[in-house]
């Protein structure tokens, strides 16, 4: 009997900690995966007062004067790559000569990968939304401080890992940039298959450097299971603008059982405690605006 119940206890402990994560919208069409809200079974981490992705209320959130302008280096610089089914999106492995620092940063952190979280054939699917507005996709550009040798030493580090958020509206024609993931999509439709983009850059599928002055900032979490509190969050105010077929083209994938890869985001987690800051090109912004208004205030008044 003791035998008994001791196997029961190992079994039970084995599909907690081996429990398949996934999505809300898998749940419906696959009973044994573990959806967001309890993914703590996968690791308690993803029950910390410190998770992503949040919402942000941009009348609460901080001017900082020390979020500068960010320096994007080897982002010009051509790479062959990786394009993977990773089970739960598309994964783009990154070169490490792809830096970015400043912007308060404590340090330069180097590239790791890309990936998008996106909805259904175009609709709501960012992870982050702005006062309660959900884009239709969001990519996530992850980055380790150059210091550490892997991603799991990183995570060990509250501050290790700094991740890019770039938000995706609709736009009524296609952007060519994207071409090379929109047209590689058919070769991993399903998970584990990969293809490998040829000579593209990193600064292809971003905004303008002028179009990256805005930002928001806030400490978090990865945005899947771990759930490791060690992120510093750049959340971008200007989305990249794709057609709609561009969008729903990421919806022709398929989730390990074969269902259509949809609505691959995790729900917004509670702020708590945290605050969120806005970069000082807002600060700017602001203040210019005011100048304009006090200007035309006193020509007015001088009449």
């Amino acid at each position: 009997m003791a035998a008994f119940a001791l196997w029961v206890f190992v079994f039970f402990v084995k599909f907690v900690s081996g429990a398949d994560w996934c999505y809300q919208s898998q749940i419906a069409c696959n009973g044994t995966c573990t959806g967001p809200d309890t993914w703590v079974t996968v690791s308690r981490l993803c029950d910390g007062r410190a998770q992503s992705p949040v919402n942000i209320v941009t009348k609460r959130a901080l001017p900082d004067q020390r979020l500068t302008p960010l320096t994007f280096i080897g982002y010009q610089r051509t790479f062959h790559s990786r394009l993977t089914n990773n089970g739960h999106g598309v994964q783009l492995d990154l070169p490490a000569s792809n830096v970015i620092k400043g912007g308060h940063l404590d340090a330069p952190y180097k590239a790791l990968q890309l990936h998008l979280h996106w909805g259904k054939d175009g609709g709501p699917g960012s992870e982050h939304t702005i006062d309660g507005e959900k884009f239709p996709m969001e990519m996530h550009i992850v980055h380790m401080k150059e210091e550490h040798i892997s991603l799991s030493e990183a995570l060990r580090d509250p501050t290790g890992v700094a991740v890019l958020g770039f938000f995706f509206q609709e736009s009524m024609s296609a952007n060519k940039k994207f071409d090379p993931i929109i047209s590689a999509l058919k070769n991993i439709k399903r998970p584990t298959n990969s293809t490998t983009l040829k000579g593209v850059y990193l600064d292809m599928f971003t905004l303008p450097q002028s179009d990256m002055l805005k930002y928001f900032r806030y400490d978090g979490s990865l945005t899947t299971p771990d759930c490791a509190e060690a992120v510093i969050w750049t959340v971008f105010e200007e989305a990249i603008p794709l057609s709609r077929k561009q969008l729903a083209a990421f919806s022709a994938l398929q989730f390990s059982d074969g269902k259509p890869m949809v609505k691959t985001y995790r729900p917004v987690q509670p702020l708590n405690s945290r605050q969120v800051y806005y970069s000082s090109s807002h600060v700017a912004a602001i203040s210019t605006v005011l100048l304009i208004t006090s200007v035309l205030l006193s020509v007015q008044a001088g009449r």
